[in-house]
């Protein structure tokens, strides 16, 4: 029996060992096939002493060749290491990792989602007499080991909901949170709360989270991984990868598959290695804090000796992580730093942590993500051009503290006492005095006419529409910039006209006077970007900043030189986002636009950058942050991890703008989807939409390619993100500017001194 069940271990080895390499032919591989053969024909033959030493010469020689293999594995292969049912799984890493743990949240399939598990694990240690118990939450993707209700791994958007809120215990129990990111990426439909809208709750939440966030990554695919994946320290284990999008996704798109046509192997091959989604590349980029080695072709549930190096990177790591905000830090957290793993399970440090050092913990998390992805873009701002903005700045700054803060507190102050002693003056006049007012009035009735006069013209102007003779209160006609579209002289037909019977309409009309929109129904058709510059944010007479910003190929993706060079020279811009500060009928205004014209105004490191810059400018000056997009079509997949780390570093920035007093404000147009709206779009707690606008997590022909599901034609309209909470309101697209105006004076945070 001992030697039946050895040999079925080293065929399972070498089933394995072909999933992982595929079709690729491998002298090695051919070599452990006829090798297992030759044993299995002689089985009955041998004797049994003698079976079982060419038994232990395999299994040598098995140990020998997966290490060997493990040497020449390519990106595709560590890609298909990870999606292995043989590959370790978190409930695996609960079992041999922790000594304790319950798992709370629903258990196996009978869960609101059973890709996402929650558990109350402990790690128990002796430290000298003294048996201690240290709590921790863990939060992650569950694969299992080919169990077709956990999906693959690939959460929904309650399941991104039940991880937010465990992640909020764990911030008030004062505990760390343990994340393990094992998913190809989030489920993408967008019912309630909508899988990009419940990224973006995740993402703004951990952004200045009270509690050591410790992440390790084994599987992380894009948007979905981010969810759960904004830690203090980032772990990745060796054989895993973390990108923008599965290799094969972006052999479709740079193959321009279409109809569920298949890429070849070597367009994935080729492509996984352009993204460089391996832990080395991610470790060289930033990324990741410590890559954790795993054995021969990748960790499986029997290796032991792995969960073991687990346990004290996770205790090491948290240990670092509550250590470095500590007040008083004394030798142990010399200990900590030197980094000696087999002392981690030796030394202990509590892990709750005091409200000052929690407080320096998210501010170190904060500017941890500031510092990333320098090197994926390019600054030409010359030196004196610089040094002039930072003294800018440092003035700005300067007078913003004198102005708002030290001054400002003061003034509110006052202005309260005043405001309070006014109210009680005017309850004592009018219960006091208005008597004594009337027995005058009626002695000498002369002024009786006058008053109700003015009562009327008050009242007149307090209940009356602003714009009772337009009606619809629309902008005149007289655009400040038209679409060239309007030279044309032809007609064009409405896409409603079937069911609102819209006469065609004459184009120099349409893309003049009318902006785009059908007089009948009210049809957006789609507007260029200069447009919203001209006519809404008076770009002419804004200060554009950070222009010399520049999108660049940082991962030297083939031919994307090419591709951003015509995009820029098409466009004239450097980048798909302009930032500049303009006045909204008179109210001081910082904007970003991302224009769908630069490669469908996608997101890299560049855009993320000036995003990031805009949003402390705003806050520097006190001033509200417009964020238009004009379309998106989400992370710029070139650019790899260097685009998707923008998500978080770019929701730290919003989350910091509005904790600090900020309005935030978030305009949709045309087609708006994928990491931008799931990160640092979508935690706006004021977000709009263009009429006509469509608004989600990922198109509908990802979604059918994804889930299998074919979706309505209306399932991303603005109304559809409006009826399930996306947004929060629909515009028409010539009010825009009146509603922008708007919002400035009746919404927004405490720092809104322009009121």
């Amino acid at each position: 029996m001992d030697a039946e069940r050895r040999i079925q271990n080293l065929n399972d080895r070498l089933k394995y060992i072909r999933d992982i390499f595929g079709q690729k032919e491998n002298d090695n591989i051919r070599l452990l096939a006829a090798k297992l053969s030759e044993v299995v024909a002689r089985e009955h033959d041998l004797p049994g002493g003698v079976l079982a030493e060419e038994l232990a010469r395999l299994e040598d020689l098995f140990d020998f060749s997966e290490r060997k293999l493990d040497l020449s594995l390519s990106p595709m292969d560590l890609v298909r290491i990870v999606r292995h049912p043989q590959r370790i799984c978190l409930k695996d890493i609960l079992e041999n990792v922790y000594d304790n743990y319950t798992e709370i949240g629903g258990r196996g399939e009978f869960n609101i989602d059973p890709s996402m598990l929650i558990a109350r694990a402990i790690f128990t240690r002796r430290v000298g007499e003294k048996v201690i118990n240290q709590m921790v939450m863990v939060i992650g993707q569950e694969k299992g080991h080919g169990e077709s209700y956990r999906n693959g791994g690939s959460v929904k958007p309650w399941g991104n909901a039940k991880a937010l809120h465990y992640m909020k215990v764990a911030e008030t129990e004062n505990i760390p949170v343990h994340t393990f990111v094992f998913t190809p990426g989030a489920y993408p439909i967008e019912d309630w709360p909508g899988a990009a809208q419940q990224i973006a709750r995740n993402l703004y939440e951990l952004a200045a989270l009270r509690a050591p966030v410790i992440s390790v990554f084994s599987e992380g695919g894009s948007g979905g991984a981010e969810a759960v994946g904004l830690g203090d320290r980032r772990i990745m284990l060796s054989h895993g990868y973390y990108s923008v999008i599965s290799p094969e996704g972006a052999a479709a798109i740079e193959g321009g598959l279409r109809g569920g046509t298949r890429a070849t192997p070597e367009l994935i091959e080729k492509c996984a290695t352009q993204l460089c989604i391996t832990a080395e590349d991610n470790l060289r980029n930033g990324y990741i804090d410590k890559i954790l080695q795993e054995p021969p072709l990748g960790a499986r549930p029997n290796h032991y000796d792995f969960f073991r190096e687990l346990r004290r990177e996770l205790i090491q790591a948290t240990n670092e992580a509550v250590s470095e905000v500590k007040s008083m830090k004394l030798y142990r957290a010399m200990a900590v730093r030197a980094r000696k793993s087999d002392d981690a399970e030796s030394i202990f440090m509590r892990w709750t942590l005091s409200k000052s050092a929690l407080k320096r913990l998210v501010d170190l998390r904060q500017r941890k993500y500031r510092a990333m992805s320098r090197h994926a873009r390019l600054d030409g701002t010359g030196v004196m051009k610089r040094a002039v903005a930072a003294t800018k700045e440092t003035i700005s700054a300067v007078h913003s503290y004198f102005r708002y803060d030290l001054l400002g507190r003061q003034k509110k102050r006052l202005d309260v006492i005043f405001e309070e002693l006014g109210a009680e003056a005017h309850l004592v006049r009018h219960k006091l005095l208005m008597p004594l007012k009337r027995t005058i009035d009626k002695i000498l009735p002369g002024n009786n006419g006058v008053e109700e006069k003015k009562g009327d013209a008050v009242r007149d102007k307090l209940t009356r529409l602003s714009c009772p003779e337009d009606g619809a209160c629309l902008v005149g006609s007289e655009w400040a910039w038209t679409s060239p579209r309007s030279q044309q002289d032809r007609t064009v037909s409405c896409p409603n006209v079937r069911t609102h019977h819209c006469p065609d309409l004459w184009v120099p009309d349409l893309f003049g006077d009318f902006a785009g929109v059908c007089p009948s129904c009210g049809h957006h058709f789609p507007m260029e970007y200069r447009w919203y510059l001209e006519n809404v944010f008076d770009y002419k007479e804004s200060k554009e900043f950070n222009s010399q910003i520049e999108s660049i190929n940082p991962l030297g993706y083939e031919q994307f030189d090419l591709k951003l060079d015509k995009a820029k020279e098409k466009t004239g811009l450097k980048s798909a986002c302009i930032t500049f500060e303009t006045a909204i009928d008179g109210v001081d205004t910082t904007v970003a636009v991302l224009c769908a014209p630069f490669r469908g105004g996608s997101v890299g490191a560049a855009e993320g950058e000036k995003f990031i810059r805009a949003a402390e400018r705003a806050g520097r000056k006190r001033q509200p942050f417009i964020a238009y997009v004009h379309g998106t079509a989400g992370i710029r997949i070139q650019e790899g991890v260097n685009g998707v780390i923008q998500m978080p570093r770019c929701t730290i920035a919003v989350r910091r703008y509005i904790d600090a007093g900020g309005l935030y404000l978030v305009l949709y147009d045309t087609n708006s989807y994928a990491g931008p709206v799931a990160s640092f779009l979508g935690c706006s707690p004021y977000q709009f939409a263009v009429q006509s606008s469509n608004i989600g997590f990922a198109g509908p022909g990802v979604i059918t390619e994804t889930t299998g599901i074919a979706v309505a034609p209306d399932y991303h309209s603005a109304y559809h993100a409006l009826s399930r909470g996306h947004i929060h309101g629909i515009w028409d697209r010539r009010e825009a500017k009146k509603n922008l105006h708007q919002a400035l004076l009746t919404m927004g945070g405490r720092n809104l001194y322009y009121r």
